[in-house]
């Protein structure tokens, strides 16, 4: 990386605009015709602008052809205060805000403490929750970031098959395991709930491509999700040479290995020059805290190396797996092998929650994880003699046929 590209990964005068004065519904286009609902949500972190620009252009784009499309298309903005300041957040972060207690708080007790989160909290959850009641079909959530270092795009997303699905219409590395390492994400709220939904990071905050390749995300996500056919959207196969010629030569596939956490006072500071993607060797120090020398422990692929001043997550460490086991795990699961899954050595049923098991770690240390995700399970808790694992919810194609319903957000 050059010296002006470390320069920029900070925010600067010559980057993005901020985005002031968007309403929270930046846009809605509702075709004529039933269809699936495609939710694009932009600026989450406020210092992320490349998202809702995107938007806006798709929007100006989709407008004229709004009777062609069958379903509907809508583009909010996120975290309001945030990406008027600049700033990732106002008081806290809010992805990390959607966990089942805070939820409950908000809707049964308006929880509504002054912060300026609480505030957008309540807004967007009830934008989102109108969606759903007046969707004509399923629900496809696609949600709009960028990152802090430079480096390839990439999608993450919970690993059910419908977002899996979902998620290889558009050509980039697709990362799969975060939302076991990061908890409260307002898509692992949606995932829980029947959405299908994909994260989308499109390049750094401050470069303009990150705009271009936001959009051409956007316009592979709506073809996708079936609002328009690709003969209308001519837009989409430059989309694709678009993705996948800045994916050249990146994995199709990785795994979610390590998350650096950053507590108050650790004084982390990330060393210049990491990117997205770059390979790193093990016991090699990327970083330094108030303790000393950061390094990984084992060997991957740094992403999301932490280039700014607010954020919890120093870096994240990953690993390229391939893609076969992606097709050898879809047969496992429509075959519904997971049923057997405590007939694995070391591996029990807990007999007080349904679909999770138990893994002795002392018995199944080597493949007990590995072959638990591929049967469609997501690790839940983790202590050096067990791991707790429950098969995901909403892991079948028949859960986006049917659609959400207003009470799957309740």
């Amino acid at each position: 990386m050059t010296k002006e590209a470390i320069e920029a990964s900070e925010p600067s005068a010559q980057g993005l605009d901020r985005v002031q004065g968007v309403d929270r519904v930046l846009g809605r286009i509702r075709g004529p015709q039933r269809g699936a609902t495609l939710l694009c949500i932009g600026g989450l972190h406020g210092n992320e602008p490349a998202g809702v620009r995107a938007l806006e252009r798709v929007l100006a784009k989709l407008k004229p052809r709004v009777r062609r499309v069958s379903g509907e298309f809508v583009a909010l903005a996120g975290n309001r205060a945030a990406l008027a300041a600049g700033h990732r957040f106002m008081d806290r972060d809010l992805n990390r805000a959607w966990t089942p207690e805070r939820i409950w708080r908000l809707r049964n007790r308006g929880e509504v403490r002054g912060e300026s989160e609480d505030r957008e909290q309540v807004e967007l959850l009830d934008a989102i929750e109108e969606v759903v009641e007046t969707a004509r079909g399923a629900v496809y959530v696609l949600d709009l970031h960028t990152t802090s270092g430079f480096g390839g795009s990439f999608s993450t997303f919970g690993d059910t098959l419908p977002n899996r699905e979902f998620a290889s219409h558009i050509p980039v590395p697709m990362v799969l395991g975060l939302e076991e390492l990061v908890e409260g994400t307002l898509l692992g709220f949606l995932a829980s709930h029947g959405l299908v939904t994909v994260a989308f990071e499109s390049g750094q905050h401050d470069e303009p491509m990150a705009v271009d390749r936001a959009e051409a995300g956007i316009w592979l996500a709506i073809s996708a999700a079936g609002l328009l056919p690709d003969g209308q959207i001519p837009e989409v196969a430059e989309a694709r040479k678009l993705l996948a010629r800045e994916s050249d030569g990146l994995p199709r596939a990785l795994e979610m290995r390590y998350r650096h956490d950053i507590q108050p006072g650790d004084g982390f500071e990330m060393a210049p020059g990491y990117e997205n993607f770059q390979i790193v060797g093990e016991g090699r120090a990327v970083g330094r805290d108030a303790r000393g020398d950061v390094r990984v422990g084992e060997s991957g692929r740094i992403l999301m190396p932490l280039y700014q001043e607010q954020g919890e997550d120093g870096f994240f460490l990953i690993r390229e797996f391939q893609p076969v086991w992606l097709w050898v795990s879809t047969l496992l699961r429509k075959l519904h092998v997971d049923r057997f899954a405590h007939w694995l050595p070391g591996v029990r049923r807990d007999p007080w929650l349904p679909d999770t098991v138990l893994v002795n770690r002392g018995i199944a240390r080597w493949y007990a994880l590995q072959v638990l995700h591929l049967l469609g399970f997501k690790k839940l808790e983790e202590t050096p003699e067990e791991l707790v694992m429950r098969r995901r919810q909403y892991d079948e194609y028949c859960f986006v046929r049917q659609g959400p319903t207003p009470e799957h957000l309740k």
